[in-house]
């Protein structure tokens, strides 16, 4: 099942507030980008995180769930409508993310 536009935008929209955020649609789905590297996607309207140890730290609990058949498991990010702790997240995911290529 493809991701709706709509929780791409909802998703974006709690994001709003951090600069550099992109997105890329790949077969239905949304690649995230944060200044130019990847940390994570949309996937059947699910907001998954790739699992680096500073997503790690602030998410002690994670639950893992697979994008699409043959994937390594992302954690999934359940606590969407809190935007500072989204962003604080994503910030200290930054520099544990691989870099660009």
């Amino acid at each position: 099942m493809a991701s709706d536009k709509e929780y791409l935008d909802y998703i974006l929209e709690q994001l709003s507030e951090m600069e550099d955020i992109s997105y890329r649609k790949m077969m239905g789905e949304y690649i995230l980008y944060y200044k130019g590297k990847v940390f994570g996607g949309i996937y059947d309207n699910r907001f998954l995180i790739k699992p680096v140890k500073s997503a790690l730290a602030m998410i002690p609990t994670p639950i893992y769930e697979t994008p699409y058949d043959g994937a390594k498991d992302m954690i999934l990010v359940e606590n969407i409508e809190d935007r500072v702790f989204l962003s604080d997240l994503i910030n200290a995911m930054y520099d544990d993310l691989p870099k660009k290529k």
